[in-house]
């Protein structure tokens, strides 16, 4: 945990999320480094928008509640079709998270 919090530090410092950086925030907590897990953490989120993930994750339980709270009882087959869209995007989305957790334990 303590690895992607050093991530969030940095994210949140403006700096940019690289070994070195992972290295001398977990250094400077007094954490003993794994040289695979900085790179696993590294490598997991080159392609990640830490915005978009923060906010997607704050608010995944409500999300995943709205459809179906909001859906009206005579919906038409276009909004049953979009809303299954919206829950298998949303599904991957949460699935994609739970991945990057599981690297970190």
């Amino acid at each position: 945990m303590e690895y992607v919090y050093a991530a969030l530090v940095l994210h949140s410092a403006g700096k940019e999320i690289t070994e070195e950086n992972i290295k001398a925030v977990l250094e400077a907590a007094g954490v003993e480094v794994n040289e695979a897990r900085v790179k696993a953490l590294v490598s997991a989120l080159e392609d990640v928008n830490i915005n978009e993930a923060i906010e997607k994750a704050s608010f995944a339980p409500v999300a995943a509640a709205a459809p179906v709270a909001a859906a009206p009882a005579e919906a038409t087959e276009e909004k049953k079709e979009e809303e299954e869209e919206e829950e298998e995007e949303e599904k991957k989305e949460e699935e994609a998270i739970e991945g990057l957790g599981a690297l970190f334990g």
